[in-house]
């Protein structure tokens, strides 16, 4: 294998971990913030509260955990962007030396 052959490879593992966090990781990430928004629901009616609570203290809640979720997925994405589009200063040129 030569030196394009391997980023190449470097570049197609990276872009399948990119898109298995996309297409796997965010959807259940957005499953785990439906069922607990659905389970605080839920024992929110249970013990009885109003509907004031749901139109501001429900609505926050969902709002922190969303925003919490999102932080989480970028802080998984962020290192595999980076990686895609960091340019290594320091590589070998593919031209070779004329003779």
């Amino acid at each position: 294998m030569n030196v394009r052959s391997l980023s190449l490879w470097k570049l197609l593992t990276m872009k399948a971990s990119l898109m298995i966090k996309v297409f796997l990781v965010l959807p259940l990430i957005l499953l785990f913030d439906y069922l607990l928004m659905v389970i605080l629901g839920c024992s929110t009616c249970l013990f009885g509260f109003g509907k004031d609570f749901y139109c501001g203290t429900y609505c926050l809640a969902g709002k922190i955990i969303l925003a919490l979720s999102a932080a989480f997925f970028i802080y998984l994405v962020y290192p595999d962007i980076r990686k895609l589009f960091k340019h290594n200063t320091h590589a070998q040129t593919s031209a070779e030396p004329k003779a």
